[in-house]
């Protein structure tokens, strides 16, 4: 059995990569997208925390993450958004994935995976190489030819901000050298 370990540095910036039970698309439709910005924000309102960049797909999401001084605590964060996403997806007729009866002993869902991967950022040049990253894996996943195509993202924020052009990562391969876990 893998042996789980988290990173936690005070005012960390963190990458994330979260995905729904067996790959579930529970973001292909827009209720399920608007429920996550509500739980997201109001996580926010409870614990603060940077979102630097973030995409989000039918069946997954990538986040980069900076935390306040002083706080380590993107567990909770995690923890709470993903029982509270739940809690509401449900009860809004959303579905599940069968659970087997362990996991219904456990008082698991079948939304989201149990665990999610985490990164600690390192420096600038690795936070780059992530940054792009979150932008272009709707490419990288075939669903738009360009970054600017694909609405659930970040990146038409920092388009607005200068940081990217318009037509940045349009092509099939990543911009970057670097080769990320996904």
């Amino acid at each position: 059995m893998p042996n789980y370990r988290r990173n936690y540095v005070a005012g960390g910036t963190f990458f994330f990569t979260v995905k729904t039970e067996r790959n579930a698309p529970v973001f292909q439709d827009e209720t399920s997208i608007r429920l996550l910005g509500t739980v997201f924000r109001e996580m926010q309102q409870r614990w603060p925390v940077k979102v630097d960049a973030i995409v989000l797909l039918p069946d997954h999401l990538h986040t980069i993450w900076s935390l306040p001084s002083e706080d380590s605590d993107y567990p909770q964060r995690w923890a709470w958004l993903k029982k509270e996403f739940t809690r509401h997806y449900l009860a809004s007729g959303g579905e599940e994935q069968s659970r087997s009866e362990s996991r219904q002993r456990n008082r698991r869902r079948g939304v989201w995976q149990r665990r999610y991967w985490e990164h600690t950022i390192k420096d600038e040049e690795d936070f780059d190489t992530h940054f792009d990253y979150v932008h272009w894996n709707p490419v990288k996943h075939g669903l738009v030819n360009c970054p600017c195509e694909w609405p659930h993202s970040s990146f038409h924020r920092w388009v607005k901000k200068g940081v990217y052009s318009e037509k940045w990562g349009c092509g099939k391969v990543f911009p970057r050298e670097v080769k990320i876990i996904d």
